[in-house]
């Protein structure tokens, strides 16, 4: 069997993830994995952004602590 170096690459570290709500990255085995009725997955990294998008419902284009901040959303002109 002839191993593909790219195959290799992707299959070596798993990439650390990234917050649905604040957009950070966070290391594994820390936040938290939420799994909508619809089958969709939110990854949370902290207890303040999952009660912010979840409990409070909040745009996190509008506050200054998440990177989303400003930023228009996709497909709109």
């Amino acid at each position: 069997m002839i191993w593909n170096p790219e195959y290799l690459e992707e299959m070596s570290l798993p990439k650390p993830r990234r917050c649905s709500f604040c957009g950070n990255e966070f290391s594994l085995g820390t936040g938290m994995m939420y799994v909508k009725n619809d089958g969709s997955i939110l990854w949370f990294c902290s207890s303040k952004c999952r009660k912010s998008s979840l409990k409070f419902g909040r745009d996190a284009r509008k506050l200054k602590w998440t990177t989303y901040f400003g930023k228009e959303e996709k497909g709109r002109a």
